[in-house]
């Protein structure tokens, strides 16, 4: 039995996070942690257990195998890296920093203390890009020319998002830094790392981060990728498609389906079962010396797609990744 400390109670999906550690077989919520102690404290009643006093305590506890990070996105950095060098394994919310500097830091160490790393990206656990992953590798649509993924909601327009999702100093960004990441993983899986990247970001209900935001990623082949997120967008579905040489795919949408056409019309493939959540196969890949997909080199890899995408946007011109 795995005993887990839950570092930090800010993120919007502490008690998703929290409820699959109590309910996972293999493991315990040990203790919380948050900068504010009345906060671990009420979380702590709520899964019965107890409140660390400060942060050093979980971290270098013996008794802590492994340590769950819903803090605000600038304390990752310090707190992966002394989770790295006391030998507990991490569990992480997206993105895993702001920075590639601070990325190569966090990677050395994870690496060097052979720590079992998850980053939280469960669009990679799904049926339907599962089979688009592999019918692109297959190359079932030709060579890929264009590629667009579209996740926004309205929690900036109708404010259901909670204020903190705005500051600047603990975000990093706004709706690219935070819903926008699952697009970036997911482009960055498909298609690989691009050339360069080109951000328009927009504050449309005026506060300190963008709320509306796209990215274009262009690749040394002449493949073209669109990220779009944004908080401002009301009963706009998650969309993905990708258009190649010979067909084209299509997932998501009003009819939340994933269909195909390479010129015998449009067909919808037989899917796989899903893969396990990310903090099953964090669990897992501790106790059974598992690989797990969402490691540490996915983390930086969206890690430095966001460095760049933010770069573009303060310059307003192309960044170049190389």
């Amino acid at each position: 039995m795995l005993n887990i400390a839950l570092i930090g109670t800010w993120h919007v999906h502490f008690d998703q996070y929290a409820r699959e550690i109590k309910e996972n077989p293999n493991c315990e919520i040990y203790g919380i942690w948050d900068p504010d102690k009345s906060k671990a404290e009420e979380k702590a009643k709520e899964y019965g257990t107890f409140a660390f006093d400060n942060l050093d305590d979980a971290l270098e506890s013996a008794d802590v195998d492994g340590i769950v990070i819903s803090t605000a996105t600038n304390m990752h950095t310090d707190i992966i890296i002394k989770a790295a060098e006391n030998k507990k394994h991490i569990f992480t919310e997206k993105v895993l920093c702001f920075t590639v500097g601070e990325a190569k830091r966090i990677r050395e160490s994870v690496k060097r203390n052979n720590i079992k790393f998850c980053i939280s990206y469960p669009w990679r656990t799904r049926s339907d890009f599962l089979w688009i992953k592999e019918a692109m590798d297959n190359k079932l649509i030709g060579d890929v020319t264009y590629l667009r993924i579209r996740n926004c909601h309205d929690g900036a327009s109708t404010g259901w998002l909670p204020p903190h999702f705005f500051d600047l100093e603990e975000c990093g960004g706004g709706a690219m830094m935070d819903l926008g990441a699952h697009p970036m993983y997911l482009i960055r899986w498909l298609l690989g790392r691009p050339k360069s990247i080109t951000s328009t970001f927009t504050k449309v209900t005026g506060k300190e981060v963008e709320d509306n935001a796209v990215s274009v990623l262009e690749y040394e082949d002449g493949a073209i990728a669109v990220s779009e997120t944004g908080f401002v967008s009301s009963h706009n579905p998650f969309s993905f498609e990708a258009s190649g040489t010979k067909g084209t795919i299509y997932a998501g949408g009003y009819t939340n389906n994933c269909v195909y056409n390479i010129g015998e019309g449009w067909v919808e493939p037989e899917l796989k079962e899903p893969l396990p959540i990310p903090s099953t196969m964090w669990i897992d890949g501790i106790i059974d010396d598992l690989e797990i997909p969402f490691d540490i080199d996915s983390a930086y890899d969206l890690t430095e797609l966001m460095d760049y995408a933010y770069k573009s946007y303060e310059s307003g011109t192309k960044v170049n990744l190389y």
